[in-house]
């Protein structure tokens, strides 16, 4: 490998001759003693400081010519000699970066030795991550700057909206600490990133809806999703809970489901009303042999996401709504007429949708903004206009503190305005006998 001593300018260096493919040259700058430039047949040239550290002759990177220019060349190798001077290896954080762990590597970690082992819902962090994460897999995790969560962090704001990308902000943090925690020592660029402000969800099924989605929950052909959404709206239990209820739990002489154990980390008894019960002997007369209530081919065993059934629920549901008024039942029979008999719900829903976007007929929502989620509001709601108190909806809910209770709070005080309606009524009555 032939050496050369120069001086070091733009034009020299870039009139080098290029070795035979394998082999390589170094140049030596006239100027700065330790710069060198190495020449591969290849083409590329880069600069290195030739220095003798700890003992040994060590070559430190400082970058590629003509991206860095000469002039930088030599602060870069003085820089580093100061470094070396002071006692420091500037290889070693080279070969410790070799050696750190990718974000796909701690992932992995993250699951086996945290999420799987301490998280009920540790299969939403193995669904979610490499989904909203995976493009940074192959990243070390130092790499990942704060800049490029930030800008991630928005754009997922803004193609899958803010509590999307609040979770997906949230998990990253967490893989972070975790990394801290386990020994990494660099520092977690997610910090000083807040959050979008959320606003806490009070949307429930009306009671001009819920008729509509029972309506269409009896046209739905699979019985066991079918079932498990009026499950879920008889006993205002968690999705994962109800998902997971097992014959075992359910005790018939007493009405009491009793989950072993909730997202709080305590067991709970759910009272089951006659509408459950009726559900579940239902099952159990109908349903096929399994310990599972809502069984399946799933891996788990159990019905694992209602997802399709649940918007095909909400699509004709909707479509219900729409047909109570009658400017809209013209316009929702002539698509109908236009398909197939046997046409699934959702061609017909998009088949409206699209024949007033032509018309410009204004369609309302109905229950398409309704999450899983929002059905166990729907349970805690229906209690609040009923005239219950937050304590007995806390209770019946399984909330281990109150702030968790306080969005029925609105809709507790409306016996309460409608005592106050009649009271002032019955005011203006009496004056008005005496006017």
């Amino acid at each position: 490998m032939p050496s050369h001593k120069i001086n070091f300018t733009k034009a020299a260096l870039s009139n080098i001759s290029i070795p035979e493919k394998g082999k390589r040259d170094y140049y030596h700058d006239q100027k700065e003693k330790g710069l060198i430039l190495d020449v591969t047949g290849a083409g590329s040239k880069s600069f290195y400081l030739y220095q003798r550290v700890e003992g040994r002759p060590e070559r430190v990177f400082l970058g590629k010519f003509p991206d860095l220019s000469i002039e930088n060349a030599r602060k870069l190798a003085i820089q580093k000699k100061g470094e070396i001077a002071l006692g420091k290896n500037p290889q070693n954080e080279r070969r410790k970066f070799r050696q750190e762990m990718t974000l796909g590597d701690l992932y992995q970690e993250y699951m086996e030795r945290y999420s799987k082992r301490q998280k009920r819902s540790w299969q939403y962090d193995e669904r979610e991550i490499p989904k909203y994460l995976g493009h940074w897999f192959n990243r070390k995790l130092s790499q990942i700057k704060k800049s490029e969560i930030q800008l991630y962090h928005t754009k997922v704001h803004d193609k899958n909206g803010l509590y999307q990308a609040n979770r997906v902000l949230e998990r990253t943090r967490a893989m972070y600490n975790k990394a801290i925690e386990w020994g990494w020592e660099g520092t977690n660029p997610t910090i000083g990133i807040k959050k979008f402000k959320e606003k806490s969800r009070d949307r429930f099924i009306q009671p001009n809806e819920l008729p509509c989605l029972m309506r269409a929950l009896q046209s739905e052909e699979n019985e066991v999703a079918r079932d498990f959404i009026i499950m879920a709206l008889y006993t205002g239990a968690r999705k994962t809970n109800v998902l997971q209820m097992r014959w075992e739990q359910i005790d018939f002489t007493r009405n009491i489901w009793r989950i072993p154990e909730t997202k709080n980390g305590e067991p709970q008894d759910v009272i089951l009303i006659p509408q459950a019960i009726e559900v579940l002997k239902n099952r159990k007369l109908h349903g096929a042999i399994s310990p599972w209530v809502f069984p399946s081919d799933s891996k788990a065993g159990h019905l694992a996401d209602p997802k399709k059934a649940w918007i095909r629920a909400k699509q004709l549901a909707t479509i219900y709504i729409w047909e109570a008024e009658p400017h809209l039942k013209a316009l929702i029979d002539s698509v109908k007429e236009s398909m197939p008999e046997q046409i699934d719900v959702g061609r017909i829903y998009k088949g409206i949708t699209k024949k007033a976007e032509e018309k410009g007929v204004y369609l309302e929502e109905g229950l398409m903004d309704i999450r899983l989620h929002d059905i166990r509001r729907t349970f805690g709601s229906y209690q609040a206009i009923s005239g219950a108190s937050l304590q007995v909806i806390g209770k019946s809910l399984g909330h281990k503190s109150q702030h968790a209770t306080q969005v029925y709070s609105r809709l507790h005080n409306d016996p309460v305005r409608e005592a106050m309606e009649k009271a002032g009524q019955m005011m203006e009555d009496l004056g008005n006998e005496h006017a």
